[in-house]
Parts: C-alpha cells; sequence; structure tokens
C-alpha cells in the first residue's frame, strides 16, 4: 500500500493551522499532537495552570469531525464514570449497560493526576487495547480512538503521580510552555476576537484520519535506524541516573511517531533526524530515576538528551 504523503502533509498543515488559532505561537506542540494522533497513539500534556493544555486538546478534537467527550478528573471520580456500568432494568428484569464517556474518538481526560490511583487506572485496558470489559464483558470503543490528558506538574498540591504502566501507554509526552513576548501580545491584543475551540470547522472526518494512520504504517523505516532506536532505549537502562530505563513498548512508539513526522513533513521515508526530533517526547517520561538523582532534580529530558550525545546516528 502507497502512502501519499502529500495528503498527509496537507491535512496536518490545514489542522496545524487552524489549532494554532487557538494556541498561538506553539507550532511544534501541535505537530507533536498531529503526530499522536496520526500513529495511533495517546499524548500526555503536561504544564503549569494557564498554559492552553485543555485549549490544545480541545481544538484538536474539534479539528476532527468525529464523536468526543471530555472527563474531568477529579479525587471522587470512580472508575465506573469512565467505563461505564451495568445496572438493573426494571423492564427486562436483567443488567444492561450503560457506556461511559470513554466511548468516543477522542477522549479529553482533563487533569487526570488529580483523581485517584484506581480510578487513574481505569483507563489503562483501553489505551492498550482499545476496548473495555465490564462483567466479563468486552466492549469496543469507536475508531480511530485517542486519549489527550492533561495534568499539572505532580509537585502541585492535590495531585497523584500516574503509575508507571500508564504513563507508558502515551505515545509522547509534551510541555506547552508560556507564549514569547510576541505570542503574548497576539494574545492579549485580540482579546475581543477570541477563538474558542467550539467554534472551529471540521477540517477531516475520523474515517479519513483513521484511513492516512493505516497508510503511515507503510513509511519505510530503514534497518540502520531501528538499530539505532535500539542502541538508544539500551543506552535508557544502562545510565547511572536511571532505575528504570525505556521499555519495548516505548521503542515501538519512537518508530512509529517517527513514521508519522515523517508523513507530515512529507517524506515516506524516516530519517535519524526524525527519531532525534521525537526522542525526548516519546521516550522521557518512561523513565524511572534513581532516588539519588531525583534528590538533585536532575530531569529524564536532560538524560535522553545526553545520550543522543554519545549514542550515534547512522550515517546517511
Amino acid at each position: 500500500m502507497g502512502v501519499d504523503v502529500a495528503s498527509i502533509q496537507e491535512l496536518a498543515e490545514r489542522v496545524s493551522e487552524q489549532v494554532e488559532r487557538v494556541l498561538v505561537g506553539k507550532p511544534h506542540v501541535v505537530q507533536l499532537a498531529l503526530t499522536a494522533m496520526l500513529s495511533n497513539g495517546h499524548l500526555l500534556i503536561e504544564d503549569n495552570p494557564g498554559t492552553g493544555k485543555t485549549s490544545l486538546a480541545r481544538a484538536l478534537a474539534a479539528s476532527i469531525s468525529g464523536t468526543s467527550q471530555r472527563i474531568q478528573f477529579t479525587p471522587d471520580l470512580l472508575p465506573g464514570d469512565i467505563t461505564g456500568v451495568s445496572v438493573w432494568s426494571q423492564g427486562t428484569r436483567e443488567f444492561e449497560y450503560r457506556r461511559g464517556p470513554v466511548f468516543a474518538n477522542v477522549v479529553l481526560a482533563d487533569e487526570i493526576n488529580r483523581a485517584s490511583p484506581k480510578t487513574q487506572s481505569a483507563l489503562l485496558e483501553v489505551m492498550q487495547e482499545g476496548r473495555v470489559t465490564v462483567d466479563g464483558v468486552a466492549h469496543a470503543v469507536p475508531q480511530p480512538f485517542m486519549v489527550i490528558a492533561t495534568q499539572n506538574p505532580i509537585e502541585h498540591a492535590g495531585t497523584y503521580q500516574l503509575p508507571e504502566a500508564q504513563v507508558d501507554r502515551f505515545a509522547l509526552k509534551v510541555s506547552i510552555g508560556y507564549p514569547d513576548h510576541a505570542s503574548t501580545l497576539r494574545i492579549l491584543t485580540s482579546s475581543g476576537e477570541e477563538v474558542e475551540p467550539e467554534d472551529l470547522a471540521p477540517i477531516a472526518d475520523s474515517t479519513i484520519v483513521l484511513g492516512f494512520a493505516r497508510q503511515i504504517r507503510g513509511v519505510h523505516v530503514e534497518a540502520s535506524i531501528v538499530d539505532y532506536v535500539a542502541r538508544l532505549v539500551e543506552a535508557t537502562r544502562q545510565a547511572d541516573e536511571v532505575r528504570l530505563g525505556v521499555s519495548v513498548r516505548g521503542a515501538l512508539a519512537l518508530v512509529r511517531t517517527a513514521r508519522a513526522w515523517a508523513a507530515i513533513h512529507g517524506r515516506d521515508y524516516v530519517t535519524p533526524d526524525d527519531v532525534k526530533a521525537l526522542a525526548v517526547p516519546a521516550l522521557a517520561h518512561r523513565l524511572v530515576l534513581q532516588p539519588e538523582a531525583e534528590f538533585d532534580d536532575v530531569r529524564p529530558e536532560s538524560i535522553v538528551q545526553q545520550l543522543m550525545l554519545t549514542v550515534a546516528p547512522p550515517r546517511r
């Protein structure tokens, strides 16, 4: 199956242009979000309050003509509030399954780390398998399916750290950051014409996105690129500051997102620069550091960046 990289690139450019009407001055972050979507992955957005985390997720969902749901995670949220529950029907005198908000093409899990770990883990199966099992019965979610989760830094009050198994299921993790001076001026001067995510018109329907995601699997990855990814992943496991390195799932996520990154940039093959561009957002959040490294405020992102300087990429 051929890869229509021209159409994929056009879709990415149109969606990026539209989302940037809501999230001003952050084109790179929007491209990373699109990369996660087109690689059938999930996206974790971590940043301080007020930087546009929820706006990015809502704008991306609005750009895709499909179903979307928003779940506000709170300390009293229960797993059944996400996946749905079986309730007794007086009419049929049987238990009937009532679907939860996770049954949508794009699910916005807002402030996911404000809920308890038990509730957070309710997303594990659906993020990996694309289905929900209640009372022994499996229920498939719509396709394409993507979870966009936002979280505040764990140092903030009232937050719970995500379990390692759940963090590992996010293909990419991004931080938006505050806008630069020029972007801040644009936001302030256009405050009277503020664009809400719900005002955005869909760019493509969900079936087109699903078709492009299938095509991206055909983007060529040379054996030398695969070897480069494997050596990067192995290096994370051997780093002195790391207690738990990148899993095989993380290595697969880097290859899959590199395919999507290449396609949205108009290429049907992956280059070492594609791997370098995605190494930090695809790998850093999967690292579990040694207690001494955490005490010294070592950042996983800096470890991955250092490893890219020591692990030699393949020659062109």
